[in-house]
Protein backbone atom coordinates (compact mmCIF):
# COMPACT_ATOMS: atom_id res chain seq x y z
CA UNK A 1 0.00 0.00 0.00
CA UNK A 2 2.84 2.36 0.84
CA UNK A 3 4.67 1.61 -2.39
CA UNK A 4 7.73 0.05 -0.78
CA UNK A 5 7.74 -2.62 -3.48
CA UNK A 6 6.42 -2.62 -7.02
CA UNK A 7 3.56 -4.82 -8.14
CA UNK A 8 6.02 -6.93 -10.11
CA UNK A 9 8.23 -7.46 -7.05
CA UNK A 10 5.24 -8.44 -4.91
CA UNK A 11 3.96 -10.70 -7.66
CA UNK A 12 7.25 -12.54 -7.83
CA UNK A 13 7.67 -12.67 -4.05
CA UNK A 14 4.23 -14.15 -3.35
CA UNK A 15 3.76 -16.00 -6.65
CA UNK A 16 0.51 -14.26 -7.56
CA UNK A 17 -0.50 -12.32 -10.64
CA UNK A 18 -0.09 -8.54 -10.54
CA UNK A 19 -3.79 -8.08 -11.35
CA UNK A 20 -4.70 -10.06 -8.22
CA UNK A 21 -2.50 -7.83 -6.05
CA UNK A 22 -4.04 -4.72 -7.62
CA UNK A 23 -7.53 -6.10 -6.98
CA UNK A 24 -6.70 -6.88 -3.34
CA UNK A 25 -5.25 -3.40 -2.84
CA UNK A 26 -8.36 -1.78 -4.34
CA UNK A 27 -10.63 -3.89 -2.11
CA UNK A 28 -8.60 -2.97 0.96
CA UNK A 29 -8.67 0.74 0.22
CA UNK A 30 -12.38 0.63 -0.55
CA UNK A 31 -13.12 -1.22 2.69
CA UNK A 32 -10.89 1.07 4.73
CA UNK A 33 -13.02 4.04 3.74
CA UNK A 34 -15.99 2.34 5.39
CA UNK A 35 -14.01 1.65 8.55
CA UNK A 36 -11.96 4.82 8.76
CA UNK A 37 -14.30 7.10 6.83
CA UNK A 38 -15.00 10.76 7.34
CA UNK A 39 -15.32 11.23 11.11
CA UNK A 40 -17.24 14.49 10.71
CA UNK A 41 -20.11 12.52 9.19
CA UNK A 42 -20.13 9.94 11.96
CA UNK A 43 -23.09 10.15 14.28
CA UNK A 44 -22.99 8.86 17.83
CA UNK A 45 -24.30 5.33 17.99
CA UNK A 46 -27.58 4.91 19.80
CA UNK A 47 -27.79 1.91 22.09
CA UNK A 48 -29.97 -0.76 20.52
CA UNK A 49 -31.22 -1.95 23.90
CA UNK A 50 -33.04 -0.18 26.70
CA UNK A 51 -30.72 0.31 29.69
CA UNK A 52 -33.64 0.43 32.15
CA UNK A 53 -34.84 -2.95 30.91
CA UNK A 54 -31.36 -4.39 31.36
CA UNK A 55 -31.09 -3.02 34.90
CA UNK A 56 -34.48 -4.53 35.73
CA UNK A 57 -33.36 -7.90 34.36
CA UNK A 58 -30.13 -7.74 36.38
CA UNK A 59 -32.15 -7.05 39.54
CA UNK A 60 -34.52 -9.90 38.76
CA UNK A 61 -31.70 -12.38 38.18
CA UNK A 62 -29.84 -11.23 41.31
CA UNK A 63 -32.96 -11.72 43.41
CA UNK A 64 -33.53 -15.16 41.89
CA UNK A 65 -29.90 -16.12 42.48
CA UNK A 66 -30.04 -15.03 46.12
CA UNK A 67 -33.30 -16.91 46.65
CA UNK A 68 -31.94 -20.12 45.14
CA UNK A 69 -28.67 -19.85 47.08
CA UNK A 70 -30.67 -19.47 50.30
CA UNK A 71 -32.87 -22.46 49.44
CA UNK A 72 -29.83 -24.61 48.69
CA UNK A 73 -28.18 -23.54 51.94
CA UNK A 74 -31.27 -24.49 53.94
CA UNK A 75 -31.37 -27.84 52.17
CA UNK A 76 -27.71 -28.39 53.01
CA UNK A 77 -26.68 -28.59 49.37
CA UNK A 78 -24.65 -25.41 49.28
CA UNK A 79 -21.55 -25.84 51.43
CA UNK A 80 -19.46 -22.73 52.04
CA UNK A 81 -21.85 -20.10 50.72
CA UNK A 82 -24.75 -18.31 52.46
Amino acid sequence: IRGEQTLVELSQQFDVHTNQIKQWKDQLLEGAIGVFGDETKAEPAEPTVDVKTLHAKIGELTLENDFLAGALSKAGLLGGRK
